[in-house]
């Protein structure tokens, strides 16, 4: 299997360079030459797989380079916890991601990602700088993932102010290959500073970068594992399934359309946003403009340019009708989303953090709007102990933290402030001694 770029379906790469790259050189994404069919015979044993197997039999379609006993290897480390449904509601379900290593749904993708990066990189000829930009969970479970992985350091970039203070806790207590540094500006300006690094010519020279944002088709990848996993649990049913899925970078919406495109019974999409709210009113209006993020309640969702908005544009053949057709969009500002945590405690004794909030709301606004007669799926993506003082205000519960989380809160913190400016970002890069911060 090669990946192309979505600038240039003719420029081409092998697996190693798509994942050690992560941006093309032309400055696209990577996507896969092609996505193939799942068998009929997968679909029969899908309700009985677990989310290890269905990671294998999903990724060794387009992984096809790696040999199946290592592939496997790959998926059983990195997929050990459970991502139960749980229904909340009839025919209302939540997608619980949060019972991975750091309370959210990119530890499957930063697991998976650290594991196939260590097996693609056994040469070990030089080590491997790896740069993620976060709005939130991704720097912790980027964080965990790759602790202590031979060859390996990590830079994480997270905006001053724009993370919880769990989170914060979460990504700049490890140390070791782990630096963490703290940019005075939006989220928007550290996915820039990444951005810029890749296409630095110098940082190319000197540094081989990768990332481990949903950018990169390693992370984004086992993503789809977890839609499978959910859809075979309600398949029995033979009711048209719905999934809300909680916008941002929009990587994981893109990972559920590559999983339907692979077959999976996925009758709609709800691209559900908060405040920034740039993809919903490009599928109203046809016209998609980025602008600066904006601050929620929701703040892993604070996005104002995503970057898998030219992933999903590529899916659809760039047709705007043909994405509307499979993906609906709404927003809701932070009085809706704190309204629906409040609602769904009332009715159902359930607790949602802000994000899954927004994609319960999203959810019922297609029972209302569009159709009442599907099962839903709402993405749960982090732990209400991540947010603990909005849950408790909405709730007047504190969300208790797992037993393996509450040492990270008496850990002090190791983080570097720095302007938003490339180049103190870039003489950073090129002068780091490999001492943590």
């Amino acid at each position: 299997m090669k990946f192309y770029s979505t600038r240039d379906r003719s420029n081409l790469a092998d697996l190693k360079l798509a994942v050690t790259k992560s941006l093309t050189s032309d400055g696209g994404l990577y996507l896969p030459e092609r996505i193939d069919k799942l068998s009929p015979e997968f679909f029969k044993k899908l309700p009985e797989l677990s989310l290890a197997e269905i990671g294998f039999e999903v990724s060794k379609l387009i992984l096809d380079e790696i040999p199946e006993e290592d592939l496997k290897r790959i998926c059983d480390d990195a997929l050990s916890f459970e991502t139960p449904l749980v229904e909340i509601a009839p025919d209302t379900y939540s997608l619980e991601l949060f019972h991975g290593p750091t309370m959210a749904f990119k530890d499957v993708g930063a697991r998976f990602m650290a594991r196939l990066l260590s097996y693609l990189l056994e040469d070990k000829e030089q080590e491997v700088h790896v740069l993620v930009a976060t709005s939130g969970d991704t720097g912790s479970a980027v964080a965990s993932g790759f602790y202590n992985v031979p060859g390996i350091r990590v830079t994480i970039l997270y905006p001053s102010g724009g993370v919880s203070a769990f989170q914060e806790k979460q990504l700049t207590t490890l140390g070791g290959n782990i630096n963490a540094l703290e940019i005075d500006g939006v989220f928007d300006d550290c996915q820039r500073l990444v951005k810029e690094a890749f296409a630095d010519a110098d940082l190319k020279r000197e540094r081989r970068l990768t990332s481990a944002n949903s950018i990169n088709f390693a992370r984004l990848l086992p993503q789809s594992f977890y839609y499978f996993y959910a859809v075979g649990q309600l398949m029995k049913n033979n009711k048209p399934i719905v999934i809300s899925v909680p916008s941002g970078n929009y990587g994981n919406l893109t990972a559920g359309v590559v999983a339907w495109k692979m077959g999976l019974p996925i009758h709609h999409f709800v691209a559900a946003s908060n405040a920034n709210n740039v993809v919903p009113r490009y599928l109203e209006t046809g016209k998609y403009e980025p602008g600066k993020s904006i601050a929620t309640i929701s703040n892993a969702m604070d996005v104002g340019s995503p970057n898998n908005v030219e992933r999903l544009q590529d899916l659809f053949g760039h047709s705007l009708d043909e994405l509307k057709k499979m993906v609906k969009g709404t927003w809701f500002d932070d009085e809706a989303t704190f309204a629906s945590m409040q609602k769904v405690w009332e009715n159902h004794e359930y607790m949602l953090d802000p994000h899954g909030a927004v994609a319960y709301s999203g959810l019922e606004w297609y029972k209302k709007t569009i159709d009442e007669n599907v099962q839903g799926i709402f993405l749960e993506c982090a732990h209400p102990a991540k947010f603990d003082e909005t849950v408790f205000k909405a709730t007047g519960i504190e969300p208790p933290i797992p037993e393996h989380q509450k040492h990270v809160l008496t850990k002090p913190k190791r983080a570097m402030m720095m302007s938003k400016n490339f180049d103190e970002f870039k003489d950073w890069l090129l002068h780091d001694d490999g001492c943590s911060c």
